[in-house]
């Protein structure tokens, strides 16, 4: 539990940290909108290209283990999306962007962090294989999904020609495509604009984390709580048991077993805010859910871990 404690208490010190500034008014919402805007459009891209550029493709890249987590993520999108258009009868913009809350996963800063302390550093080659292609996978089904839920009734050629152009103007997306070539492609990368990067990618958590903060505080935690509630249990229970149950399946080994569980447990991570921010839509659901998630995983992942046989868990 007190390993737990110490990963998710800095993300909530550093969300803290930039709700008491808002509060405050020590920095005013254009301010927090321009952290927000260099977060997801610089310091996360270069994060990513850096991240999948210097991948191991090949360590671990079972269609068993990819299939295990894919599977629960894209079913928690599919229940994001349908629960809250028919339960709860948002427009489908909107159910969208929900269901790309429960589709997002915190792979990177609880993952690893969690999988590692839990299992050590050898049991980490799952986690970086569906690390390789968490964005890419979720932001294809969100993006598509947003334009087709936008399209109003257009032909399928302008809602497919919409897509890729929203998919080529997406700095994130952009990012990890560049990262696979190079990766792929083996490219070498100066020394200096490799350090100028991870310059910017070590400010992209603190930074979008400490943005969310501000959002929190014009998008306080009240009301939506029904649905927040729902999202809640759909990334913390059902994603992670639809991998549990496809992973015993598939037969993964230990550390596969364990880093596909792990993953999925894990609450929505910062971009399930981004991606509402993008496109405008469910901000304040989005951004609510990523916070009470993340405390709720404090409890959820400690169970989790518990039934993984994690020591100490």
């Amino acid at each position: 539990m007190s390993t737990l404690v110490n990963i998710v208490l800095p993300v909530f010190l550093v969300i803290g940290l930039g709700y008491l500034v808002r509060w405050r008014k020590l920095l005013s919402d254009e301010a927090f909108d321009g952290l927000m805007k260099f977060a997801q459009s610089i310091a996360i891209p270069c994060l990513l290209f850096l991240a999948i550029a210097r991948l191991d493709l090949s360590a671990e890249f079972d269609l068993s283990l990819l299939g295990s987590f894919y599977t629960g993520a894209l079913a928690g999108f599919i229940a994001g999306l349908l629960g809250a258009r028919l339960l709860f009868g948002r427009p489908w913009p909107d159910a969208v962007a929900f269901g790309f809350v429960s589709l997002f996963s915190n792979t990177l800063l609880l993952g690893l962090p969690i999988t590692e302390r839990a299992f050590g550093q050898n049991a980490l080659a799952g986690n970086y294989a569906i690390i390789s292609l968490h964005a890419p996978f979720c932001y294809a089904i969100g993006i598509t999904a947003m334009e087709i839920a936008r399209a109003s009734g257009a032909g399928w050629k302008d809602t497919l020609r919409q897509i890729i152009r929203s998919m080529t103007r997406n700095m994130l997306v952009l990012a990890i495509a560049a990262g696979f070539v190079v990766n792929l492609l083996h490219v070498a990368l100066p020394d200096v604009l490799v350090q100028a990067l991870n310059l910017l990618g070590r400010a992209a958590l603190p930074t979008a984390l400490f943005a969310l903060g501000g959002v929190l505080y014009l998008y306080r935690p009240e009301g939506d709580l029904r649905i927040v509630s729902y999202l809640c249990f759909v990334s913390l229970v059902m994603h992670p048991t639809i991998t549990w149950v496809l992973g015993r399946s598939f037969g993964l080994d230990v550390d596969q077993f364990r880093s596909a569980v792990v993953t999925a447990a894990c609450a929505p991570g910062i971009n399930a805010y981004i991606f509402s921010n993008i496109y405008g839509v469910g901000k304040r659901v989005a951004a609510t859910t990523v916070l009470v998630a993340t405390g709720l995983s404090i409890l959820t992942v400690w169970g989790w871990l518990a039934l993984l046989g994690a020591p100490g868990g």
